[in-house]
């Protein structure tokens, strides 16, 4: 490599810490997205008279398009420019929010969250890409994905405090209406500070087979899990959802290994390191959903919280994803492995959520669900932030933005998984113990008082399930990634797969 090529990593442009401000906006404002809809859903439901059976395409909608066009996304930033895909997915974000919160009647609102997911699949993986690209040199990629990590682990719990104070002082349209202003600012920024190396497009032809094949099969993936929570694992559609995806995901493996120019780089899934990490951060998700989904309910219907209050209470869990990711995760990250920050973070979510399991009737907060919370929020943060890095660090630039939409990918899968599949568990366990103790309702108190017991068992058995998932991701990062440090001082550390990544850093900066 020339001095030339070298030299934005010796020579920093100082805006890149200003592009980082308007990054991390539009992050948090997808983020928020995946939650502050589900505390105004109730509200717009009654508003616009949505079925039942209808209610849950407000969530599904999103998910689906998100999900399912990711990799495409990643790869559309490639050939675009990570900029440009950037300024794109705000602006079609923030139309789409608009349009979400004028809504008239059902299919409007459904049509503008699929549309938000579209959007956000173009937004995410640009967003992290321009990071990969921006922040080469390791002690700034460590303070900037430090930033990072925060926001996207924190994030979600935000978007439950602020979803309950715009629906109970505002109105619930105010849950789309609020992204319109990050989307402006963050827009506005884009276009004044963010200057992406000129080099490392991917300019290729599309691979449209393989965009094809990998959106159905992930959109099959993604809906198979909802049906399962509606219908049952041993219904027909689920079954066959199922089967397809498997079949249309196969197909697109095979295509990829095949085509000259393909969508996804199977270099990219196939490097030791970014596998481990997409494995076991997609399996942290899935146990994190399980928390804000179950936990959630909780406090709002056992313990009779206000949706405020519910929020606030989650609040230190974001103060110890904050925490975790800027001054444990950042700190260390260039002084360690990512494995011995990553499965360490991991193992500490999970005992935050043992603690969780111990949840009864009238559980003090204090006493065992803020600890479990702060050890939970320390622990994603701590991991987080080492894991997105990794998953684009010594990436080709040609490559940043598929790699960073598997993150992304992994991530959306992961929480549509977690929200289906333990779901289904703990309303499988609530019906096992209501029919256990169905001898006790004596009294219509006795009844309410065995409903509740009832929903806490359930919330209860998921909760052990999440802690399970945690402990496997947490074993997962240990075994699978061998990365050394990112400023090659752990060549030594496994294989020549971290040794390569750590030499490739200044490949990113052509």
């Amino acid at each position: 490599m020339s001095k030339t090529d070298a030299l934005p990593a010796v020579q920093p442009d100082p805006r890149r810490w200003k592009a980082l401000i308007f990054i991390g906006l539009a992050q948090l404002m997808v983020v928020l997205d995946a939650t502050i809809v589900n505390i105004a859903l109730p509200s717009a439901q009654q508003d616009l008279g949505i079925t039942d059976g209808n209610r849950q395409w407000v969530i599904t909608a999103y998910a689906l398009a998100f999900g399912g066009l990711l990799l495409f996304g990643g790869r559309v930033a490639d050939l675009w420019g990570r900029k440009r895909t950037f300024i794109v997915g705000l602006t079609g974000f923030a139309l789409a929010s608009a349009l979400g919160g004028a809504a008239a009647n059902t299919a409007m609102l459904l049509g503008a969250r699929a549309l938000q997911g579209v959007f956000g699949a173009l937004l995410a993986p640009a967003a992290l890409s321009l990071l990969a690209v921006m922040f080469t040199e390791a002690k700034e990629r460590a303070k900037a994905f430090g930033i990072y990590g925060a926001i996207a682990g924190g994030g979600g719990a935000i978007g439950l405090i602020l979803g309950g104070l715009l629906t109970e002082y505002m109105n619930w349209r105010w849950t789309f209406f609020v992204n319109i202003p990050f989307a402006v600012v963050a827009a506005v920024g884009a276009v004044m500070v963010i200057r992406e190396p000129a080099e490392g497009r991917n300019r290729n032809r599309l691979d449209v087979p393989g965009v094809l094949l990998v959106t159905t099969g992930l959109v099959a993936l993604v809906y198979a899990f909802t049906r399962a929570e509606s219908d049952g694992w041993s219904s027909g559609v689920t079954i066959g959802l199922f089967i397809g995806a498997a079949v249309l995901l196969a197909a697109f493996v095979l295509v990829e290994s095949k085509v000259k120019a393909p969508l996804l780089p199977l270099r990219v899934v196939l490097d030791r390191n970014r596998g481990g990490v997409y494995l076991s951060l997609g399996l942290a998700v899935i146990g994190m959903f399980g928390l804000f989904l179950f936990l959630t309910y909780y406090l709002q219907i056992v313990l009779d919280y206000s949706p405020v209050l519910t929020g606030v209470a989650f609040l230190p869990m974001v103060a110890g994803m904050i925490t975790g990711s800027t001054q444990i995760g950042a700190r260390l990250m260039t002084r360690v492995p990512a494995r011995y920050l990553m499965a360490p973070g991991f193992l500490l979510a999970s005992l935050g959520m043992l603690i969780l399991t111990q949840i009864d009737l009238d559980t003090s907060y204090p006493a065992l669900i803020l600890p479990g919370l702060v050890l939970m929020g320390l622990g994603m943060g701590t991991a987080f932030m080492p894991a997105m890095s990794l998953a684009t660090h010594g990436v080709q630039p040609r490559d940043a933005g598929v790699a960073s939409a598997m993150v992304n990918t992994s991530q959306q899968v992961g929480g549509a998984i977690g929200t289906a599949l333990l779901n289904t568990i703990a309303a499988s366990a609530t019906t096992t113990w209501l029919a256990a103790h169905a001898g006790e309702a004596t009294s219509p108190a006795a009844a309410k008082a065995m409903q509740f017991g009832g929903m806490v068992h359930g919330f209860s058995t998921a909760i052990w399930w999440s802690f399970g998932i945690l402990a496997l991701a947490a074993v997962l990062a240990f075994v699978l990634i061998n990365a050394g440090r990112p400023d090659g001082g752990g060549a030594g550390e496994g294989s020549g797969a971290g040794a390569a990544d750590a030499n490739e850093v200044p490949v990113l900066v052509h």
